[in-house]
């Protein structure tokens, strides 16, 4: 048996082996700030869901509110064009 070429093998797969450590470490890194992100990503979707439901519920006031101020700005312009509008 030659020793020196099983001692190289071995240093061989040691050296695989921390580089293959390192490389789940890092793997592992990645895995938590991706879930971290994930984390950040859901809570922005629910907070543009809120923000959808709160338009959804008041469309129609705004809308509303929105027909009215176009009536007043046509009788404003009509007024400012001569218009009497009592």
């Amino acid at each position: 048996v030659d020793t020196t070429a099983t001692w190289e093998t071995l240093t061989d797969k040691a050296g695989a082996k921390a580089s293959l450590e390192g490389d789940l470490a890092e793997q592992a890194d990645n895995k938590d700030a991706r879930i971290r992100e994930l984390a950040e990503v859901k809570k922005y979707i629910e907070s543009l869901h809120a923000d959808c439901d709160w338009l959804l519920q008041n469309y129609d006031s705004r809308q509303a509110a929105r027909d009215t101020e176009m009536q007043n700005l046509k009788d404003a312009k009509a007024v400012l064009s001569g218009a009497d509008l009592s």
